[in-house]
């Protein structure tokens, strides 16, 4: 039986978009997606999308003029039993929350205060430099996780996409000394055009279409331009291999390379193969190898990253400097085996299978659903359920996952990044 579709979409003249997907559900979730994230910022106020990320909390107006303090911010979601969050990626900045449905209207108010309406008090601001700063000197203490930056840095290099999306300290001192600098980010990429409002919940759609309006009214009523926003295309990039001196006790590795953009009629199937070469599973074929078999490794994975106009995937694991030539070794010959040798019809049937479960598991999750939805309409105005995304999965051949990992994983094709 067919579930039923119960996405509804509104787009409107100036440029936003509304997704919402009606539930039985007491808890709505509402967010607004921008479309605008590191590699669209100069690079003297690199992480400037992520500053501004953390300080719309710190004060806005709501369409009356009267000032709404970080307090009283945290206080309207969180004095309801709600919760509060927002993140910044290479293309997009999102705001969104988790609330009793009886208050979704007062939380879309508010999200929609802090976007349209920032103040940036810099009594506050200042503050937030330090949770900022902090936060880079934690991100530099974890190799396992800085090694993804240094990694993108290394196969986007000479694109603004190559970019931290937290900023340097000197970038970041440079963004918080002159207030203009934030403000000038949100009038200039904070525009309806780049926008998606997304929420989830009991609420009907034709309820939800009036919150917004009214939420946007100043906005609606004014005449704003389009943003002006235009993108650096990715150009090509010798692959190469880098070692950088860490002085960590293991040997941290990343290889990998570029991979397809959203939306590509291959997109999925290389979602698969990577699932297959290692996903999250334990019996994906790098966790079987390195560590299952031969105890290698604590943490071997590989992930697939789809951009707006490009995209890459990669593989880590760290070791013991003595083990490094075997996991490479071994390493080479898993994205081998899937270059060479198609997928039986038992082991492609068991690989789409074990997909549909963990596709149906990570669907328990709303909010990942939620921001997934965003993003989805931000992108291609529509937002599949995670059913029928499953069915264009089991469509794919193996004769085409064949062809899209000698595709990728070509040796020529290969980054490769060494923290020793």
């Amino acid at each position: 039986m067919q579930e039923k579709d119960t996405t509804f979409y509104k787009f409107f003249p100036n440029g936003l978009k509304i997704v919402h997907r009606q539930s039985s559900s007491e808890v709505a979730y509402v967010g607004i997606m921008v479309g605008a994230g590191t590699r669209d910022e100069e690079s003297r106020l690199n992480g400037i999308a992520h500053y501004v990320e953390h300080t719309v909390f710190k004060g806005c107006t709501t369409p009356h003029g009267d000032n709404i303090t970080a307090r009283q911010i945290i206080n309207k979601i969180e004095g309801i039993g709600g919760e509060i969050n927002a993140y910044t990626t290479k293309e997009e900045t999102t705001f969104y929350a988790a609330t009793p449905v009886e208050h979704y209207a007062q939380t879309l108010q508010l999200l929609a205060d802090m976007v349209l309406r920032p103040t940036f008090p810099k009594h506050e601001t200042d503050k937030e430099v330090g949770v900022i700063l902090d936060e880079i000197e934690s991100y530099e203490d974890s190799p396992s996780e800085l090694i993804y930056d240094d990694f993108e840095s290394l196969i986007f290099r000479g694109n603004p996409i190559a970019m931290s999306i937290l900023g340097t300290k000197k970038t970041l001192h440079n963004i918080s000394r002159t207030p203009a600098h934030a403000k000038n980010w949100v009038a200039n990429h904070y525009t309806l055009d780049r926008m998606v409002v997304f929420s989830q919940g009991k609420m009907s759609f034709q309820s939800v279409c009036h919150q917004v309006e009214k939420a946007f009214d100043s906005v609606f009523l004014s005449s704003q331009p389009a943003c002006l926003l235009t993108r650096q295309p990715i150009s090509a990039v010798e692959p190469c291999e880098q070692t950088f001196k860490r002085h960590t006790h293991q040997v941290h590795v990343m290889l990998g390379g570029l991979a397809y953009p959203l939306g590509h009629e291959r997109q999925l199937a290389a979602y698969l193969l990577n699932n297959i070469l290692g996903g999250g599973s334990l019996n994906s074929r790098l966790n079987l190898s390195l560590r299952e078999q031969k105890g290698l490794v604590y943490t071997v994975e590989s992930q697939y990253v789809p951009l707006s106009d490009t995209g890459y995937w990669n593989i880590y694991f760290a070791c013991e400097a003595q083990n490094l030539s075997h996991c490479m070794e071994l390493t080479g010959k898993e994205l081998q085996r899937l270059r060479d040798d198609k997928l039986t019809s038992l082991q492609l049937h068991r690989a789409i299978q074990q997909l549909h479960g963990q596709m149906a598991i990570s669907a328990e999750n709303q909010e990942n659903n939620v921001l997934a939805m965003g993003k989805s309409m931000l992108y291609h105005n529509r937002a599949l359920t995670w059913q029928e995304v499953f069915r264009k999965i089991e469509n794919v051949s193996a004769d085409t996952l064949q062809d899209v990992a000698a595709d990728l994983f070509a040796q020529n094709h290969i980054f490769t990044l060494f923290y020793a």
